[in-house]
């Protein structure tokens, strides 16, 4: 134990100063002895409390001083006192810590003699304090980091799973690949570092423990623990209300596009409620992810990087909205709408595929404009080429001829024809449609495709003779081309 570890105690971080000596706060400290003046004698780690002002000038500060220095003592603390310049600098010349207190100094001798002789109750109470502060009722992360703030007396902060704060801010970077409770040392400082998990760390909840509050860095973990369990039961609670809402919206999104009438009564009420419009000129999109994406936690995330006002909801493998315009929107605002989703999509970074739609009215123009959204991110899913990004404005043919692939007679035919191709190395069946994308051209496909122009002509070599094929010839370029596309986007 030693005097640094006293002053991290809350009464005596809230009412004792320290006015010199500070070279000497991580002595031994052994007892905690009070008296009525300076004439005390202290003996070896000993903290003396002056119980009562010291009466006179200030050589009888000095020489209890000198007295704690030749015995090896750990400090004085002195009540409502403020020595003279040439005690403070005696006193840190000694490397005796002196300290002064406008509180009563017997009660800071009983909490520091409590610490000495069982030095878990103030984990306890720290313990105690955060139930009785975060267990009453569910609080979100700002309330958490404010209840911890103020009992830690440092700096708290919420991470989310990429170690950026969610609120509070505190100095200190998370090891996130270890979801465990972390410590790490600094100088004079001590960061610390505790998981909120749901199946793997969901947030972290973060302290920085700093001056004297840094040697209380072994009572802190435990608080944090509590503090997280808190967290946890807040993440549940909003994800079940989350998924809740996310349900009904994607039931009422299912509801709209099955739509072949004017809608009823109760499904324009259930629009209303959920503060969609039918009316006016509606713009499709949709943003495809890989399945281990959670849509429902992102959403929040994903409408915020759209930046523009947008119905989103988690629909298929990913998310489905549009943009609702009063009037039927010009060419040239269409573009600049498909501009600001596409600057959108490459920010979100959760390897997406986006595809937009044409502007279509009213409500069975919704479901068109979806529709189309929906056959241009799958397009876009293939397209490495376009950033995985397509507005359905520049598919043309190609919109007509994913209909096709779609049929149940065209994607066995695919699958049977590149057959020989799906086996080999090399991924011969990605490099065959790149290749016939960049319309034969070897330098354009080894671009896309990331790889040397001479892998990209041996590949081409090697599918001609699998396949047994002339790629020069537009039938069978024709054919390849389709097949290609068909395979490679069932199994995206």
């Amino acid at each position: 134990m030693s005097l640094r570890r006293v002053l991290s105690l809350p009464g005596w971080a809230e009412n004792v100063r320290l006015l010199a000596g500070a070279a000497g706060l991580d002595r031994p400290l052994a007892t905690v002895q009070a008296t009525l003046d300076a004439s005390h004698l202290p003996g070896p780690g000993e903290l003396t409390v002056v119980a009562r002002p010291v009466a006179g000038t200030d050589w009888q500060i000095d020489a209890l001083l000198r007295r704690c220095a030749d015995a090896g003592a750990t400090g004085v603390l002195l009540p409502g006192t403020e020595p003279l310049t040439a005690s403070r600098l005696l006193a840190d010349r000694l490397a005796v810590p002196l300290l002064t207190t406008g509180a009563a100094p017997l009660d800071l001798l009983v909490e520091a003699r409590l610490l000495l002789a069982a030095p878990e109750l103030d984990r306890a109470d720290l313990l105690l304090a955060t139930h009785r502060a975060l267990g009453d009722r569910l609080r979100p992360p700002e309330e958490v980091v404010a209840v911890l703030r103020r009992l830690l007396r440092s700096p708290v902060a919420v991470l989310d799973d990429r170690g950026a704060p969610l609120a509070g801010e505190v100095d200190g970077r998370v090891r996130l690949d270890e979801a465990v409770p972390q410590r790490t040392d600094g100088d004079g400082s001590v960061f610390l570092a505790h998981p909120v998990l749901l199946q793997r760390p969901a947030m972290w909840l973060a302290a920085e423990l700093r001056g004297t509050e840094a040697a209380r860095a072994d009572v802190v973990p435990p608080a944090l623990a509590v503090a997280a369990g808190a967290l946890q039961r807040w993440l549940l609670a909003n994800r079940l209300e989350l998924e809740r809402d996310a349900r009904s919206r994607t039931a009422l999104l299912g509801d709209l596009l099955r739509l072949d009438t004017e809608p009823g009564a109760d499904l324009r009420r259930r629009v209303a409620d959920a503060g969609w419009r039918l009316g006016g000129w509606h713009v499709g999109l949709h943003i495809g992810v890989p399945a281990a994406v959670d849509t429902v936690a992102r959403t929040q995330e994903v409408m915020r990087a759209l930046d523009v006002e947008a119905v989103v909801v988690e629909h298929g493998d990913g998310w489905t909205g549009w943009v609702t315009f009063d009037h039927e929107p010009t060419a040239e605002r269409v573009r600049s709408l498909a501009t600001r989703l596409q600057t959108a999509h490459r920010a979100l970074r959760l390897g997406a595929h986006m595809g937009v739609g044409r502007p279509h009215p009213r409500p069975e123009g919704l479901a068109a404009t979806v529709a189309e959204a929906l056959d241009a991110a799958r397009l876009a899913a293939t397209r490495p080429e376009t950033g995985h990004f397509l507005h359905v404005d520049q598919l043309g043919m190609a919109q007509l001829l994913l209909e096709w692939t779609r049929t149940d007679t065209f994607e066995p035919a695919a699958r049977a024809l590149v057959a020989p191709l799906r086996d080999a190395p090399g991924e011969l069946v990605r490099t065959l449609a790149a290749y016939l994308d960049a319309e034969s051209s070897i330098a354009e496909t080894a671009t896309v495709l990331g790889v040397h122009r001479n892998t990209v002509a041996a590949r081409i070599a090697r599918i001609e003779q699998l396949l047994g094929v002339d790629l020069s010839r537009p039938d069978e370029r024709l054919a390849l081309h389709l097949a290609s596309r068909a395979v490679i986007l069932a199994e995206e």
